[in-house]
């Protein structure tokens, strides 16, 4: 059974509508659970939010977040998760902001990760995560795995 199959079935077994909010990843999260069939059941939608004005339009990010941290924070994961849930019909909601490489930010190394989950009726839970320079699709691949153990994790806990 893939990740994606077992969030399916726990989200199923727990009433759970999950949302997604990606930046480096550009929907890869959302494709990989809508790649099972029947995720409608569980998925109700993904907001593919790359630049910082989308984060902004779409999700919330409040501009005095993105200029004091920058897009790529644990506090920008934050509001994007959050912003996703309450855009939304879910009830558990994961985001991601990183940067996918090749190559590094001014400040920022390659495989830098942050991570944000928020769920109805919880605090929000962020993280960052330092995958190193895998390159590109390494990075992109391994945040998508790791958003859908997060996921798993939250339905299990």
């Amino acid at each position: 059974m893939t990740r994606a199959e077992a969030l399916l079935a726990a989200a199923r077994a727990k009433g759970a509508m999950i949302a997604t909010a990606e930046s480096c990843t550009g929907g890869m999260i959302g494709a990989a659970i809508t790649d099972v069939a029947g995720s409608s059941d569980i998925f109700d939608r993904g907001f593919i939010t790359y630049s910082n004005a989308a984060k902004t339009a779409m999700l919330g990010v409040r501009a005095s977040t993105l200029s004091a941290h920058g897009a790529v924070s644990e506090e920008v994961a934050r509001e994007m998760a959050e912003g996703a849930l309450e855009r939304s019909g879910a009830t558990l909601a994961v985001a991601v902001t990183g940067i996918a490489g090749p190559g590094r930010s001014e400040h920022k190394p390659e495989g830098r990760v942050c991570f944000g989950l928020a769920r109805r009726g919880h605090p929000t839970w962020v993280e960052t995560v330092e995958f190193g320079p895998r390159g590109r699709a390494g990075v992109r691949e391994a945040t998508v795995l790791h958003a859908l153990d997060l996921l798993l994790q939250a339905l299990d806990g």
